[in-house]
């Protein structure tokens, strides 16, 4: 899976090269500044678009789904069951079964694993999605 969202990101990273380049020679010949401001944001959105990862949960919605689900055992990214295997970046690189990413986060959210329970009945989809994308953000930039 990462091996796909590199080769994405750089036929992304590619792209938008290409897209730099033609633009600078299409700018050496006289254009409307206006279609150069419109190509060169219609190209930010293409770029923007083509390397959204494929689990582009919602944070802040995440964080409000993890307080009133998860915060029980995980308050602050710690473990009250198994205080090992916190949500610390290196504790989730360390225990989570495909190391710390969002799509092994999404696995454990729904089937759970251990003490802790299943919550793919309980939460849908896109609520587990927010709840990964919360817990590898907040895990990059620390718990508090």
């Amino acid at each position: 899976d990462s091996s796909v969202a590199t080769v994405n990101l750089l036929t992304s990273t590619m792209k938008l090269a290409v897209f730099a380049t033609l633009l600078a020679t299409a700018s050496a010949f006289s254009i409307n500044k206006a279609d150069l401001g419109k190509a060169a944001a219609a190209g930010a959105v293409a770029f923007g678009v083509a390397v959204s990862p494929a689990f582009a949960g919602n944070v802040d919605n995440g964080e409000q789904i993890f307080n009133a689900n998860c915060a029980a055992c995980h308050a602050g990214g710690q473990n009250v069951i198994m205080p090992e295997k916190t949500l610390e970046k290196e504790a989730l690189e360390s225990y989570l079964a495909g190391g710390r990413n969002e799509k092994a986060i999404i696995t454990q959210v729904t089937n759970g694993k251990n003490a802790m329970p299943a919550f793919g009945g309980r939460l849908d989809d896109e609520a587990i999605a927010d709840v990964a994308a919360y817990v590898m953000a907040t895990s990059e930039a620390g718990w508090d």
